[in-house]
């Protein structure tokens, strides 16, 4: 199929876009998590295109536009993050995925966004979760790898393939094959990007580590984890089978059919909680899901929507746009948080992913996919560990060097308009990680830790300290950093201007919002 590909056009395969999301706690000189307001100087967390907020005032997310390859993105990020250092006060920006010197819930800040209907509506959504799983959970940092495929290609796969159906019925189908396959593989990720193999002590607040060993006296681990934070104690909605929900992922419109259910189902443990409460909201609504970015999922199709339009809507207007891989811990080694070589890997890994076949579901499958994936974040380096693909047990050594081999022509392909032979490397150094967990970065981790005689929290603080003169230390550009400037002020006053503009209630606002429908 790879040479049917190349041999039509395979210029068409070398300009798909990446962008890269990456969230990072600040905290103070102490490592305890920022209780100061977003700054200002970053200009508004509700309407900055790069510089926002996710659950907490103090979890920055930094968003890059798309590029084509990685080193524009990573760049623009760095850009970014420098920008950052430069208007804060004497905090960091937190290295790693897993939170440290957590104070417990009172000690979590929610994010807010202003007095608009829109600010109000997200500041809402984050306080009911806060209700529904607890604060501690949602100020977890992780790394996104946005990404959609070069729009060239689809005619050319759709011709390869002699289907008939519109453009954009067939790229839809075709992004949903390659999400099932990134469930089906995706435990390749954890496994060798994943970087939290400990967590602070903190985190737990006082809970029993029932899965976990004492590392030190402030640290908890698992000798053989990679991603603590994909684990149950990070925010997963764990409790799917007792809700009687779980997303299907057959095509796009039993996704967005499954996802509006439980949108639209009200479910009794949180009609406990109360919605509006001696005038206050505690939750948007008391339904599965408050909206359909609760659903968590290591992957996402997206669709950008316009105006206060829904997600689900937007997809179901106009199809899958770009898929969002939320399943990358912040890589404490990059000042980035992510490096050009892991972008390489996991654009290759696309391309495998969509080109590879992708039944629907079956629901052992479902059960192997999660199986997997918990096997490969709690014990991911036991020497001999297995995992099951239908219904088969196969090592993780085995599988994994499988994948890879599958993905030699993908890399080649990535590779044939670079000049060089970046995707091909990138794909044999992890191939040689999938053979030498050492190589991985949660052993990395652990070897830091281990070599310097320290817990989680000082391996975590140490690199947080090396970032930042990374960036304070860095020559800026000057023309980048008057762009942010001026983006800030436009961010600000674009808050401003939607204030300004609220003729509803907040109750119209809500009211409207989940009355849409095609």
């Amino acid at each position: 199929m790879l040479s049917r590909l190349m041999d039509r056009r395979p210029e068409g395969f070398s300009g798909g876009l990446m962008g890269i999301e990456k969230e990072n706690l600040r905290v103070g000189e102490d490592g305890a998590i920022a209780h100061t307001p977003h700054p200002v100087g970053l200009g508004s967390a509700l309407m900055h295109p790069w510089i926002t907020t996710d659950y907490s005032e103090a979890l920055l997310e930094l968003i890059t536009p798309p590029f084509v390859g990685p080193q524009p993105a990573l760049d623009f990020l760095a850009q970014l993050e420098q920008f950052v250092y430069s208007r804060l006060d004497s905090e960091l920006l937190w290295s790693a995925s897993m939170p440290c010197v957590v104070q417990g819930e009172v000690g979590i800040p929610i994010a807010q966004y202003g007095h608009s209907n829109l600010g109000m509506m997200k500041t809402v959504y984050r306080r009911g979760l806060g209700y529904r799983y607890g604060k501690v959970m949602q100020v977890i940092a992780g790394a996104h790898f946005n990404y959609s495929f070069a729009q060239d290609m689809w005619p050319v796969w759709q011709a390869v393939q002699k289907d008939t159906r519109p453009l954009q019925a067939f790229i839809s189908d075709h992004y949903f094959r390659t999400i099932r396959n990134l469930l089906r593989y995706g435990w390749v990720v954890p496994y060798l990007f994943g970087a939290s193999p400990a967590v602070c002590k903190s985190f737990l607040c006082g809970q029993p580590a029932t899965r976990l060993e004492v590392y030190n006296e402030n640290s908890f681990y698992s000798p053989y984890a990679t991603s603590l934070r994909m684990c149950d104690i990070g925010y997963q909605n764990s409790r799917e089978a007792e809700l009687g929900f779980k997303a299907d992922y057959d095509s796009l419109e039993s996704y967005v059919a499954s996802l509006t259910r439980a949108i639209n189902t009200p479910c009794a443990r949180y009609s406990e909680i109360g919605v509006k409460v001696a005038g206050e909201y505690r939750q948007l609504n008391d339904n599965m899901l408050q909206i359909e970015n609760e659903y968590y999922s290591s992957v996402r199709p997206k669709q950008l929507p316009v105006g206060n339009e829904k997600p689900t809507l937007a997809l179901a207007r106009r199809g899958v746009r770009y898929i969002e891989l939320r399943s990358l811990d912040i890589n404490p080694f990059d000042p980035r948080g992510i490096n050009e070589s892991q972008c390489h890997f996991l654009e290759s890994f696309m391309l495998f992913c969509l080109l590879a076949e992708s039944p629907p579901f079956s629901a052992r499958e479902r059960r192997e996919i999660d199986a997997n994936l918990d096997a490969v974040c709690y014990r991911g380096r036991e020497p001999g560990l297995s995992l099951t693909h239908n219904g088969d047990a196969l090592s993780l050594q085995h599988w994994g060097h499988e994948i890879c081999e599958s993905m030699a022509g993908c890399a080649d392909l990535l590779d044939a308009h670079t000049g060089g032979t970046p995707y091909r490397d990138a794909l044999q150094a992890q191939d040689a990680a999938i053979g030498d967990p050492d190589l991985t970065c949660s052993a990395r981790v652990l070897a830091e830790m281990d070599k310097n005689g320290e817990g989680y929290f000082h391996f975590a603080k140490r690199m947080s300290e090396q970032h930042q003169r990374y960036f304070l230390e860095r020559a800026p550009d000057t023309t980048q950093t008057r762009l942010f400037e001026q983006s800030v002020l436009q961010s600000l006053e674009a808050q401003q201007a939607v204030e300004q503009s609220d003729l509803q209630s907040f109750d119209e606002f809500l009211a409207e919002y989940f009355a849409q429908a095609l």
